[in-house]
């Protein structure tokens, strides 16, 4: 009776099943897999703006990094937009494959809104900004969030 954590220790219903404590960054982890949800909302958004209404954009096609034609981009966004709102949901069930998938669906992002900053400056380099943070939250305490 001295030491219950040996006791413990040697129980079956502990030995079998590796127990890992909560901590405070698992709402961290939530919030990357809201915001990969909401970040691909925005996605979505921008690529029907690009597909409907090619002139709401300041800037020609020709003035972009990538220089593609709207409707190209506005795609891309669109099915960045809907795997970022799989891999969010996918996050939230706690999943390893969609740790791995957001991440890659964040740089993904990243890079769309660094080839498109000019196009839409402020809500590039607030999605870019809210991505790094999901990459962070995904790779750095994603694990703390598995069932």
């Amino acid at each position: 009776m001295s030491d219950t954590r040996q006791g413990r220790r040697s129980d079956p219903a502990y030995s079998t099943v590796d127990r890992q404590t909560a901590t405070g960054w698992v709402g961290f982890v939530v919030f990357a897999g809201i915001m990969l949800m909401m970040l691909g909302g925005l996605h979505v958004i921008e690529g029907f703006v690009a597909l409907v209404k090619d002139e709401y954009y300041l800037v020609g096609s020709s003035g972009l990094v990538l220089s593609m034609d709207f409707t190209a981009w506005g795609w891309t966004h669109l099915i960045i937009g809907i795997l970022a709102v799989g891999a969010g949901v996918g996050v939230l069930a706690g999943q390893m494959w969609a740790r791995i998938f957001g991440i890659a669906i964040a740089v993904l992002s990243v890079l769309a809104n660094v080839l498109f900053v000019s196009a839409y400056p402020i809500w590039s380099i607030i999605v870019i900004a809210l991505d790094v943070l999901v990459i962070y939250a995904l790779a750095v305490h994603g694990r703390e969030v598995r069932y």
